[in-house]
């Protein structure tokens, strides 16, 4: 009898909303048909998305790749020997010689789309654990250090040196210290948390556990917005076979390290994006931002020192531990160490995910990796950096991707999203946009961010309408440096930087009775997709 071929179809939400569960099942019912046992795995996706749903077939010669694979395809790619890796106009080669994978720095991403996400024996055959097994073999303080002189940064957002937190959390005097993971990836645009967790959620919970052994935490939480049912499901299953795997609970690996993991749902507030708003609900609270000092590195949950960091910081660790400091600080440039998880989205050719090092410019992504627009149209904006990041235009293709670039260029890099617009896009009405998501998201808690972004909606309602205009791009001017200087948060001190960004290099879009939008007929991208 024949072995059976290992066939592995990607169980990722992005794969299954364009139809991976039929895809898989059919292929099941196709192999059995024509007597072919084969072993049906449900990987997390490569992140070339828009070759979705990608099947990947294990031959002698390696993992063959075929794609995009819609369900009506199936049968006609069995009977043409896909089992066997065989040609067909679907067929895209060895998956790992696709270039769009190989010129990638694959990290934090390596197992990602590679294994079973819920199979502890392949995470141990791929790595796993190398990085806790080191860390315990360390004292807390060594571990601690390692991460500082790896140079991880926050991937969130903020881009605080993690090991600086991690340090101040250690030294803290407390009997009881948390560690909670911020899944709450509201960002548009964005997406790699939630691959990751579908993905590869062990490297997620031994990146927690080696936090907790570094500053003495004994109990941890993954905050994973509503919105993320497959997350939510996925990670709270590997946290199951964690625990029956001696990898949480008391006396992790025969250490003296005891960790308890859990499972907490947002409610689908942007704010909770924000690390105090994220503590305020795993509290039982309305999600609103805390005044600091003091900061959650000394009065975090519940008022005890807690590390607060998000789903890409704490998936390096155990790379970094694994391997060493200095191999992971070995990608990067500059003070921007290490990769970082981009994701092309918005009118792109190609999106999806692509991890590399830092230094990489912002033209490299959009146009050698995204290929362009979908429409075929000219890029004209892409916005980095979420919602309250800045527009910039294609004459600033050559900025490298890296914090210190960004925040020279009045722009910042966030959670790595990069979300491109084509020429017909209306600057003004997605500068508008920005106030106006403020004023939805804002939690209420200062006026500069929640009557701004208000009054800042009315004022480009204004200028664009040609009332008082060189009084109210006055008023504008004095409105964002208000926010940005007096806001609580992020929230309300970067919702300026979208206004500014496209006040600054693109203001034709902003004359009177939109000049623009006559100008272009084709319309522009709806507001939803800023």
């Amino acid at each position: 009898m024949n072995s059976p071929v290992t066939v592995y179809v990607p169980r990722d939400s992005a794969a299954r909303s364009v139809g991976a569960d039929e895809v898989a099942d059919r292929i099941a019912r196709a192999a059995a048909a024509a007597g072919r046992p084969i072993r049906l795995v449900r990987n997390g996706s490569r992140g070339i998305l828009w070759l979705e749903p990608l099947v990947e077939v294990v031959t002698p010669q390696g993992r063959i790749a075929y794609g995009p694979v819609s369900p009506e395809d199936v049968e006609d790619l069995v009977a043409a020997g896909m089992l066997d890796g065989a040609a067909h106009e679907s067929r895209l080669g060895l998956t790992d010689d696709i270039p769009w994978l190989r010129d990638q720095t694959r990290v934090t991403f390596a197992r990602v789309g590679v294994t079973d996400p819920l199979s502890a024996e392949e995470y141990l055959t791929h790595g796993g654990l190398a990085g806790l097994r080191r860390a315990l073999e360390l004292t807390p303080a060594d571990v601690v250090t390692e991460v500082t002189e790896s140079g991880l940064r926050g991937r969130g957002g903020a881009g605080f040196p993690t090991g600086i937190k991690w340090r101040t959390v250690l030294n803290a005097e407390a009997e009881l210290k948390f560690v909670c993971c911020n899944a709450d990836e509201g960002d548009s645009g964005t997406f790699a948390d939630r691959m990751l967790m579908e993905g590869d959620p062990f490297t997620l919970i031994e990146g927690m556990a080696i936090a907790a052994y570094a500053v003495g935490a004994s109990e941890g939480y993954v905050y994973i917005r509503s919105e993320y049912p497959d997350a939510v499901a996925t990670v709270r299953s590997a946290i199951e076979i964690a625990y029956a795997h001696g990898w949480l609970g008391e006396r992790i690996l025969g250490s003296e390290l005891s960790f308890d993991l859990f499972v907490r749902v947002g409610a689908g507030a942007y704010i909770c994006g924000e690390e105090t708003s994220m503590l305020e609900s795993l509290e039982g609270k309305r999600g609103m931002v805390r005044a600091k000092p003091p900061i959650p590195a000394l009065q975090g949950l519940f008022g005890e020192p807690t590390v607060v960091n998000n789903v890409l910081s704490l998936a390096s660790v155990p790379m970094i531990l694994a391997d060493g400091a200095a191999a992971f600080a070995g990608h990067g440039v500059g003070r921007s160490r290490g990769t970082q998880v981009f994701q092309l989205a918005g009118n792109i050719a190609r999106g999806g995910i692509v991890e590399t090092g830092f230094g990489i410019t912002l033209g490299e992504l959009v146009e050698r990796f995204g290929g362009g627009t979908r429409s075929g149209r000219p890029v004209r904006a892409v916005q980095v950096g979420g919602p309250l990041g800045a527009y910039l235009p294609t004459s600033r293709f050559d900025l490298p991707m890296d914090y210190e670039a960004f925040a020279a260029a009045g722009a910042m890099l966030g959670h790595g999203g990069v979300v491109v617009f084509d020429d017909t896009v209306d600057m003004a009405r997605q500068a508008r946009f920005a106030f106006a998501f403020c004023a939805e998201e804002s939690c209420g808690k200062c006026t500069p961010c929640r009557v701004g972004a208000v009054r800042g909606v009315e004022v480009i309602d204004r200028i664009v309408a040609g009332e008082d205009r060189s009084k109210n791009l006055v008023l504008l001017g004095d409105l964002c440096d208000l926010m940005t200087d007096g806001s609580l948060c992020a929230m309300g001190g970067l919702t300026p930087m979208p206004v500014r960004s496209a006040l600054a290099h693109f203001p034709d879009d902003f004359a009177p009775n939109g000049e623009f939008a006559q100008r272009h007929a084709v319309g522009s991208m709806t507001e939803g997709t800023a």
